[in-house]
């Protein structure tokens, strides 16, 4: 493992690898999230009816940039979401570990959930400013629009509306659900990707190499999406609304609930998966190697 900082600078870099892949499949999870929002079955227009057909309409009507709406902020969110998350997971772990165990080598689950989810809560709060434009600038669309429509030339058009409109707390908005979110999905992502790892080791004889590291991270994703689903669109939804139309995360929850029925908080459910599988992937597999390249790097100017 390479230090705090590389460890950060590798987990940046191996994040913006993976959402460079992914990114599409974001926008269409956002758009069928904020699809039919606070309407009931009956009402609700299903202007996109899943992932694939989600991809199809918006490349015939706005073409590949429609999909990767919002790249730009995807990248500094990634940077500081998984920089965060891979470069303090494991100087929280070791400490902790040290501390109660006395021994910084001890794998305890506890204590590797407990630093996955403050890793990414750190990222969640750092970054949420650029997720907040990112949602926006994904949701909007001149010819199916869902949801709020905010029409920001770009990024950085986007941070200066809302700062100016809504100052600082504006671009914090939703930052609480984010942090749910993001707390829910690291506390289960890194240590299922290493109990993954450990037990395919163990039982299947796997040896270090790429087919391991995609067969624990596919694991590792499919548990973070089934966790974070719920509060991400809760989160969604309050990044996207104008005003107040929801009071806090739990009336945004109550009311989609009470309006869409219990399964509302899972729509764009497959196309999370569709996103965050290859992202898991990605992101885990890629850092395993950038992690070798910092170390390396670090080595050689260290020394």
């Amino acid at each position: 493992m390479a230090t705090t900082l590389g460890a950060f600078i590798a987990g940046g870099v191996a994040a913006c690898g993976a959402v460079t892949v992914t990114h599409g499949f974001e926008t269409i999870k956002i758009r069928l999230q904020l699809q039919g929002e606070l309407q009931s079955k009956k009402e609700a227009v299903r202007q996109y009816k899943g992932v694939f057909h989600g991809v199809a309409v918006v490349l015939k009507n706005e073409g590949p940039k429609g999909l990767l709406r919002g790249l730009s902020c995807a990248y500094i969110y990634q940077m500081t979401l998984n920089g965060c998350r891979l470069g303090f997971y494991e100087p929280i772990r070791t400490t902790l570990t040290g501390a109660i165990f006395k021994d910084p080598t001890i794998q305890s689950f506890g204590i590797n959930i407990f630093s996955g989810a403050t890793s990414g809560i750190l990222g969640a709060a750092a970054g949420s400013p650029f997720f907040l434009v990112k949602t926006r600038l994904q949701s909007y669309s001149p010819f199916l629009p869902v949801g709020t429509q905010h029409h920001y030339r770009n990024a950085w058009d986007g941070l200066r509306t809302i700062y100016t409109q809504e100052g600082v707390k504006g671009l914090y908005r939703g930052v609480g659900p984010a942090m749910v979110r993001t707390g829910f999905g690291s506390s289960v992502q890194l240590p299922t990707y290493f109990f993954a790892k450990r037990r395919l080791v163990k039982h299947l004889g796997m040896e270090e190499g790429a087919p391991l590291h995609l067969a624990s991270s596919a694991a590792s994703g499919f548990v973070v999406c089934v966790v974070m689903h719920p509060p991400d669109t809760v989160m969604s939804r309050m990044y996207n609304q104008t005003g107040n139309l929801y009071s806090s995360a739990f009336d945004c929850l109550y009311r989609t609930v009470k309006t869409e029925g219990i399964l509302a908080v899972y729509k764009g459910f497959f196309a999370h998966l569709a996103r965050i599988l290859p992202h898991t992937i990605l992101t885990l597999s890629l850092a395993e190697q950038t992690n070798k390249i910092m170390r390396r790097i670090e080595d050689r100017v260290l020394a």
